[in-house]
C-alpha cells in the first residue's frame, strides 16, 4: 500500500489504511463511538463511517437507500464487475441469492468435514516435527483455499493464484484500479476455462451445480456463473483464513483461553462464536442511493458508507465487556457475518473451517506462542498476514 498521509482527526478525515487503523482500530473505534459515533472523510471521494451497532444495522436493513452495486471502499470507482448475489440490490436480489443456498446447507457442510479435517492434518503434518511455522501462511491460509476448491473441484494446487489475486483486489487494488482489474480479468479467463470443461462434462462440483441451476427461470449463463464463482473465490477465502488466523494469534496471546479450550472440547462452538465477534474479519460497503438521516447523520447520495461488523460488534451498548474476549459469552448476536438480506451465504462453510482448523490444531499442538511480529492485512478484510508461532 502506498505511502498515506497523516490523518488530522479520526472523526473527520479517518482512513482504513493508515497504519494506525490497519495495526489495532479497536482504540479508533470506540474514541468515535464516544465523540462522533457516525465519522465522515472526504477521501475516497466521501465516506461515513458508523461505528455503534445500531447504526450499522440501520444501514445494513435500508436498501432503498443504501446500495449494494458497490461493496468495497476505492480511491475511485473502478468499471462495475457484478458478482451476484453480493453486489445486487432488491428484486434481484433474492433470486441469486437462493441459488447459492443449497451447496452451503448445514447438511452439506457434513459432507465437507471429512475432507477439511484431512487436509487440516496434512497441513500440520508439513511442521509440526518443526516446532515452529508462520501459521497464517502454511496452515490458515491454506485450508479455506484446498476446501473452497474441493467443493468447486478446482486443483488444490492453484492456492498461489488464487491468494494473488485476492491480494490484488482486496488490498493493492483498492489504490490502483489497473491492478484490479488485471486481477479480475485472469480470474475470469481462468474460470471460464473450467466452466466450459464442465459444460462438455459435467462432474459432482459446485460449479456443475450452477450451471444447472436457474436464476429467474432461466439458465443462468456461462457469466453469471463466473461472477458468481468470483464472488465465491474472494468472499470464500481471504474472510475466512483471516477469521482462521486471528483465533490462532488470540490463543497464541491468552494461554488461559487456549488451554480451557483443550480442557473443555465441548466449549469450542461458544467460543468460536465470541472470536467471530471478537475479531470479525470482514467490513463491507454500501452506496448512498438517496439522501437519508440516520442517528443525526444526513447521509448524501452518492458517497460510500464503510459497513464495519467489526466495530458494531465491540460495541458495549449491544455487548457486556464488548472489548474483552469471553469464550464461554452467553447471549452473543454479533455481526461477523453481516446483518440484513446480505448476511454471508458461506456462513456454515466458515464456521466449519474455523472449528476444525482450531480444534485439529489444539489436538496436536496444545501449547504454543507468538515467535516475532505479525503482520496485518490492509483493506476491508482484517486478519494476520503473518504470524509465526513456535511450540
Amino acid at each position: 500500500m502506498s505511502q498515506r498521509p497523516p490523518v488530522k482527526d479520526w472523526a473527520t478525515d479517518w482512513d482504513h489504511l493508515h497504519p494506525q487503523w490497519v495495526e489495532d482500530p479497536f482504540p479508533i473505534w470506540d474514541e468515535l463511538r464516544q465523540r462522533c459515533p457516525i465519522a465522515h472523510t472526504d477521501r475516497f471521494m466521501g465516506v461515513y463511517l458508523p461505528t455503534r451497532y445500531e447504526d450499522v444495522r440501520a444501514v445494513a436493513y435500508d436498501t432503498d437507500s443504501f446500495s449494494s452495486r458497490r461493496v468495497v471502499v476505492r480511491e475511485s470507482p473502478p468499471p462495475r464487475v457484478p458478482a451476484p448475489p453480493i453486489t445486487s440490490d432488491p428484486p434481484d436480489h433474492r433470486a441469486a441469492r437462493m441459488v447459492l443456498l443449497p451447496p452451503f446447507t448445514p447438511d452439506a457442510m457434513k459432507k465437507i468435514e471429512p475432507r477439511a479435517r484431512a487436509l487440516a492434518n496434512e497441513l500440520l503434518d508439513k511442521f509440526i516435527e518443526r516446532g515452529s511455522c508462520d501459521a497464517a501462511v502454511e496452515y490458515a491460509q491454506e485450508i479455506p483455499v484446498r476446501v473452497i476448491a474441493h467443493m468447486l473441484g478446482l486443483p488444490e494446487g492453484d492456492g498461489d493464484l488464487y491468494r494473488k489475486w485476492i491480494h490484488q483486489i482486496l488490498e493493492v487494488g483498492i489504490t490502483d484500479n489497473s491492478v484490479l482489474m488485471q486481477a479480475v480479468g485472469e480470474m475470469t479467463h481462468y474460470f471460464m476455462g473450467h466452466v466450459h470443461e464442465r459444460m462438455e462434462k459435467p462432474g459432482d462440483d459446485l460449479i456443475s451445480y450452477l450451471l444447472k441451476a436457474e436464476f429467474k427461470g432461466q439458465p443462468m449463463g456461462e457469466e453469471y456463473v463466473a461472477g458468481a464463482l468470483r464472488l465465491l473465490l474472494i468472499a470464500g477465502i481471504d474472510t475466512t483464513w483471516s477469521g482462521i488466523g486471528s483465533c490462532i494469534w488470540h490463543l497464541a496471546k491468552n494461554p488461559q483461553d487456549r488451554r480451557r479450550l483443550v480442557a473443555e472440547p465441548a466449549l469450542m462452538p461458544t467460543a468460536i462464536e465470541e472470536l467471530l465477534r471478537a475479531y470479525a474479519p470482514v467490513t463491507m460497503a454500501r452506496e448512498v442511493k438517496q439522501e437519508t438521516e440516520i442517528n443525526g447523520c444526513t447521509f448524501k447520495p452518492g458517497q460510500m458508507v464503510l459497513l464495519s461488523f467489526p466495530a458494531a460488534n465491540r460495541d458495549p451498548a449491544m455487548f457486556e465487556d464488548a472489548d474483552k474476549v469471553v469464550i464461554d459469552r452467553k447471549e452473543n448476536r454479533h455481526a461477523a457475518f453481516g446483518l440484513g438480506i446480505h448476511r454471508c451465504v458461506g456462513s456454515n462453510l466458515a464456521r466449519l473451517e474455523l472449528t476444525v482448523a482450531v480444534e485439529e490444531l489444539l489436538k496436536r499442538i496444545p501449547e504454543f506462542g507468538l515467535d516475532g511480529p505479525v503482520t496485518w492485512s490492509e483493506g476491508t478484510v482484517r486478519g494476520p498476514r503473518r504470524l509465526p508461532i513456535k511450540f
